[in-house]
């Protein structure tokens, strides 16, 4: 059997992945969606420090290792936790996007693209680690765009353009505007929005 991830709502009671899909977009989709963002919120938390590190406070890049770096130094230099965070990432935007409706889908969307893209550029850059063999001759792990832009910005870059469009998704899904269908809508809306275009 092919998992599916449209789940109509007689799947409430289903086991399994179709009934763990299920709840995560319906009863369970605004604490998954808390804990969800949590884990966002300090992953770029993390990023924003290690830039303020570098920029405000002028340390070199390799002390710059934001918040968990500088008492777990190694962490900054694992491929393998930046990769898992990245899977993480994309896991959970794939796996809470059907609650999202209307405007709000086509936001989340947005950021499941846009993560898809940088989950590749960790693989990539997980890949050459793997490999023991760094790529585009380069003397550590590179990704595409790590060919034009500084590592700690780029990923700064991603995490922000990643965390917008989810920002924007999850504005108009707890404010849907009066145009958007929100009979299917999870429990996560407080009010409609007068927004009609």
């Amino acid at each position: 059997m092919v998992f599916s991830p449209t789940v109509n709502n007689s799947g409430s009671s289903a086991g399994g992945l179709k009934g763990l899909y299920y709840k995560l977009n319906h009863q369970w989709h605004e604490k998954a969606l808390l804990g969800f963002i949590v884990i966002v919120l300090g992953h770029w938390a993390e990023h924003l420090t290690q830039a303020f590190q570098i920029y405000v406070l002028h340390w070199a890049r390799p002390d710059s290792r934001g918040v968990l770096g500088q008492f777990f130094p190694w962490l900054i230099k694992s491929e393998s936790l930046h990769y898992g965070y990245a899977l993480v990432m994309l896991v959970g935007i794939f796996m809470l996007r059907d609650g999202f409706k209307g405007r709000s889908g086509i936001w989340w969307s947005i950021c499941l693209c846009i993560q898809f893209w940088h989950h590749f550029e960790h693989a990539l850059l997980q890949t050459q680690a793997i490999l023991g063999h760094n790529f585009f001759g380069s003397p550590v792990p590179t990704s595409i765009l790590q060919l034009v832009f500084p590592r700690v910005e780029l990923h700064l870059f991603y995490n922000t353009v990643v965390f917008i469009p989810m920002v924007i998704a999850m504005y108009y899904h707890k404010f849907p505007p009066t145009s958007d269908d929100v009979s299917e809508q999870c429990t996560c809306a407080r009010k409609l929005h007068p927004i009609t275009a």
